[in-house]
């Protein structure tokens, strides 16, 4: 689906344009959002708008790296958006061409991000201020923002786990914990590679709207660097609680080997007795003494008392 969004010199919204048909310079500037495009529809990107075919290219080829591409007319910009399934962060790609009087974006799957400042832009009741460039900082800050809910839902899972650690099974925390720390590097190769695409866009020569609302550019920078940051201290955290939770484990291992060595020490002696006397030889030592079976037993009481005893005093 492709969705027209044209202003006129008067500052006024037109909505209903067709594509096909439609006169691009009788307007200030014009949006043009391709929604999960058909293949027909991905062809007005070279018949109409005339994109170089590289950059068309990137555009149906899937996940590409966030980048920018400088043209003789206008800047191509691959950006990653996310979100999460019940499995795993999902990356999704979010292209735009932007000129000094217009900005094409491009998303084969639907985006949240799109809509919204395209509801802000139609129901807006001062447009002055907006323009091209404008709307790609408003996309680029609802994408940057997006990511703030999923580290912090992470955060909340790794509160959980310290929480319940004494509840939960080895296998259980140790898979939760690796679950976590797999979307983490996730997250942080989509994070890194949009913190450097903002800090190029910034610092280039060729991109006069960004440099009159650089303070804006700067704010998603700084909020992308606080995403990294988030990242990088939770996955420090996830290293200590596996750290710490398999030193609980080896620690409780050894006082169970512990447990069971003392138990061997004791009864080593009283099955070397009772093997001893379950040979069948006749002429063993008070084999035929009445008393013989209850001073064995006696004598193996004793040894066993002093061995508790003697091991108990050893700590």
């Amino acid at each position: 689906m492709i969705k027209v969004i044209g202003i006129t010199d008067e500052n006024k919204l037109e909505t209903d344009i067709a594509i096909n048909n439609a006169n691009f310079d009788q307007y200030k500037w014009f949006w043009v959002d391709f929604n999960e495009p058909t293949a027909e529809e991905v062809k007005h990107l070279t018949d109409t708008f005339h994109f170089h075919p590289l950059a068309v290219e990137d555009c149906v080829q899937t996940l590409q790296r966030p980048k920018l591409d400088y043209y003789d007319d206008y800047t191509f910009y691959v950006t990653h958006k996310v979100s999460e399934t019940a499995e795993e962060i999902v990356k999704e790609e979010l292209d735009s061409f932007v000129g000094e009087n217009f900005i094409v974006t491009f998303h084969l799957s639907a985006s949240k991000e799109v809509d919204q400042i395209q509801n802000r832009l139609l129901f807006c009741k001062n447009i002055d201020d907006w323009d091209s460039y404008y709307i790609l900082y408003e996309i680029l800050d609802k994408i940057v923002d997006n990511y703030f809910p999923l580290i912090n839902k992470i955060e909340d899972e790794l509160l959980e786990i310290e929480d319940d650690i004494q509840n939960d099974s080895t296998d259980e925390v140790i898979d939760h914990l690796f679950d976590i720390r797999h979307r983490l590097l996730l997250f942080r190769q989509t994070v890194n590679p949009m913190r450097d695409l903002v800090y190029r866009m910034l610092n280039s020569r060729h991109l006069g709207g960004i440099k009159s609302r650089r303070e804006y550019f700067s704010d998603i920078h700084d909020n992308l660097l606080k995403v990294t940051e988030l990242i990088t201290s939770n996955r420090e955290v996830t290293t200590d609680m596996r750290d710490s939770y398999l030193s609980m484990v080896s620690h409780q291992s050894n006082n169970l080997m512990k447990t069971l060595t003392i138990m061997t020490s004791i009864f080593s002696p009283l099955t070397l007795i009772s093997g001893i006397y379950g040979m069948n030889f006749r002429n063993m030592p008070i084999l035929q003494w009445e008393y013989g079976y209850y001073a064995i037993m006696g004598l193996m009481l004793i040894i066993g008392v002093l061995m508790f005893l003697w091991i108990k005093r050893k700590d």
